[in-house]
């Protein structure tokens, strides 16, 4: 008798060759290496990632899974995996993002195309769980109360179109105690390293994490990020990595600006100028200085209109003074992005809700697998809907379409001229066959090349 294959079989194996060709095409395998991922013995540490990686999609625990002997290691092997303090999360995501940006979508988009990196924090919450290393009470600004776990401090790529996750730290409480009461660890580690980077403030947190993503050579012009991270410190910071800044700014009366050789706070500059009026996107455009530590760099400040309020006006601020100012309008709508990354991670990738080991190490890594994921579906995304990504293929298909659009609407349009003098003025086809053929001689050389081939 035939074996019948049901239908979870078939979609488990379409998974799994997916899941395949990604990892293959994009050298996972190699990139682990280069994170400090070493095999002692037994399961190769690729295929144990494979196997994190694939839970979300074919809808399974780990426990289960593992109950129902679906899987080709041990459990302890598994936790030994996820524990490591010897990997470094951080640099395997930033340089996967790399490749897939680089390789993929960077050559399918035009030089003019402005790319960027976009910062932002969310809540990881780990509530009634009291005995998780490093926790912390974390306001959250969705529901306005204090919740138990962390920052997930976020640094994307983008280009407008497709959001790839680059790297984060889980930010803890600020303090020496939180890293000495972890078990005791190597100090040489990426594990004792990535404590002490979370209980860090979150600006500098992130500078480490923009330092990383330059190292690994992505391709981005601007950071793009909200108010809760704009000092003159960090603009200065950032300027000084290599990159441009557009970000939200508070109109804080502390935070002054050089302008007309003294120092004002944004709502003394909004006040000292002329508005602008009508439908203008923006009210006003100055040059200030931004000034920390006896280093300036000039900006320039974007008053903007708040929709949801006309009477009020947010602050933006740009390091790049050559642009006009709907240019930083609309690169900064791009941070926008971010926060569709979040509600995806956390409605489908089971972002937190799968990860309930106590380890810091464990949580770090659960979330590197959620952002691996999400790359996967972003270049599936990209290479479903954009024919660029067909390479050569491409600029052949674009023109064959275009000679065709042009050469069927040519047709209608004649047809319904030669049947409009038809019933309107009674001529003959030999008429209406020489008048076309004068329209056609006056026509380019090339529209009429295309009509003769058709």
């Amino acid at each position: 008798m035939s074996k019948i294959i049901s239908q979870n079989e078939l979609d488990t194996k379409q998974i799994t060759d997916s899941i395949k060709i990604f990892f293959n095409k994009f050298h996972v395998s190699a990139i682990l290496k280069s994170s400090n991922v070493k095999k002692l013995k037994g399961e190769s540490p690729s295929n144990i990632l494979m196997y994190a990686f694939s839970l979300v999609f074919r809808n399974k625990s780990m426990y289960m899974d593992m109950l129902l002997g679906n899987c080709s290691f041990a459990k302890d092997t598994y936790y030994r995996f996820m524990n490591s303090i010897h990997i470094n999360w951080i640099r395997f995501t930033t340089l996967l993002a790399s490749k897939i940006s680089n390789d993929v979508i960077n050559p399918a988009t035009s030089d003019d195309r402005v790319n960027a990196l976009v910062v932002d924090d969310s809540l990881f919450s780990r509530g009634c769980s009291k005995k998780v290393e490093m926790l912390a009470k974390v306001f959250d600004h969705a529901k306005h109360s204090f919740q138990y776990g962390f920052r997930m401090l976020t640094l994307g790529w983008t280009d407008g179109n497709t959001f790839l996750p680059v790297n984060h730290i889980l930010l803890s409480s600020s303090g020496k105690s939180q890293v000495n009461g972890s078990n005791k660890i190597d100090t040489r580690s990426n594990g004792y390293k990535r404590r002490k980077l979370a209980v860090t403030k979150g600006t500098e947190a992130m500078i480490e994490l923009i330092k990383e993503a330059k190292r690994a050579k992505l391709p981005a012009d601007y950071v793009l990020f909200d108010s809760w991270f704009s000092s003159p410190k960090t603009l200065i910071a950032i300027k000084t990595i290599g990159y441009h800044v557009i970000a939200m700014i508070k109109r804080s009366e502390k935070m002054t600006f050089g302008y007309n050789g003294s120092r004002y706070n944004l709502k003394e500059i909004y006040q000292m100028n002329k508005k602008r009026r009508g439908r203008s996107k923006y009210l006003l455009s100055v040059i200030v200085d931004v000034e920390k530590d006896n280093c300036t760099i000039p900006a320039k400040v974007v008053y903007v209109r708040n929709r949801s309020n006309r009477s009020e006006y947010l602050c933006l601020i740009s390091t790049n003074i050559d642009i006009d100012e709907e240019e930083i309008i609309r690169i900064y709508s791009k941070r926008w992005q971010i926060e569709v990354f979040f509600k995806v991670c956390k409605s489908y990738l089971k972002l937190a809700k799968e990860c309930r080991s106590l380890s810091y190490d464990a949580m770090t890594a659960h979330v590197s697998v959620v952002f691996t994921r999400y790359m996967m579906l972003a270049v599936e995304n990209r290479e479903a809907e954009d024919p660029r990504t067909l390479g050569e293929l491409f600029t052949y298909l674009v023109e064959e379409m275009a000679d065709v659009t042009f050469v069927h609407a040519f047709t209608l349009i004649m047809k319904m001229f030669s049947d409009m003098m038809t019933e309107k003025f009674d001529l003959d086809e030999e008429e209406i066959s020489t008048m076309i053929d004068t329209f056609i001689s006056a026509l380019t050389p090339a529209m009429q090349r295309q009509l003769r081939a058709a």
